[in-house]
């Protein structure tokens, strides 16, 4: 009964840090009606300023103090381990954004990027409150619920000519994002899912439909 409180605030603290996960889903949805040299204008200079100020955190004592007063209870435990100092999620979710949009093609980008939104914030919260079997690195349900999500996700997302094959191909990327997802712990998944799924749907791409013109959108 001691550990209760603390595992009810854990969890309360991922409800709040995937709400404000799901708040980057402002980013595909953007890009759907923006262009790509748009988007990335807008996008690269809110990621510099990420990227500097996590890394004066990680460097600089008196901005970690600062950052940590009033950030810290958002941060994970090994987002703040100064022993392993590495970037906050926050900072891989735009980091990710920029590869994804400046390397896939736009259909491919908003898909596995709203895949990594939608997915990871389900596969989160479910596989902390109900996750009991191990599954990789993670739980059964967790990566159940991500791959459900995904696959919801790719239903509802943009396609290029809207072919049956198109839907495969974005099943098979939210497959492989699952078990990205579900393996993934060195490597910050914010990167490592969404363009697991990117290079997978445009690979299908390539391979099932080449007279599809993928940048055409």
């Amino acid at each position: 009964m001691t550990g209760m409180p603390d595992i009810e605030q854990s969890y309360a603290g991922e409800v709040v840090r995937k709400g404000i996960h799901l708040c980057s889903l402002s980013i595909p949805l953007g890009y759907h009606y923006l262009e790509k040299s748009t988007t990335l204008s807008i996008l690269l200079p809110v990621t510099a300023a990420f990227v500097l100020t996590d890394a004066a955190r990680l460097f600089l004592p008196t901005v970690a103090a600062l950052y940590h007063r009033f950030f810290g209870w958002l941060m994970r435990s090994h987002e703040r381990d100064q022993a392993a100092p590495r970037l906050n999620g926050a900072t891989y979710v735009l980091l990710s954004a920029c590869f994804c949009i400046w390397i896939f093609p736009k259909t491919v980008a908003i898909t596995a990027f709203a895949i990594l939104i939608v997915s990871d914030t389900v596969a989160a919260l479910v596989g902390r409150k109900y996750g009991k079997r191990p599954f990789l690195a993670k739980t059964l349900e967790g990566t159940s619920a991500f791959l459900v999500t995904a696959m919801v996700v790719v239903a509802v997302s943009p396609k290029v000519e809207a072919l049956p094959a198109e839907y495969f191909i974005g099943f098979a990327g939210a497959i492989v994002g699952a078990v990205v997802e579900a393996v993934s712990t060195v490597i910050d998944d914010n990167l490592t899912i969404p363009l697991s799924i990117g290079g997978t749907m445009w690979l299908l791409y390539v391979i099932i439909l080449p007279g599809v013109e993928v940048f055409s959108r």
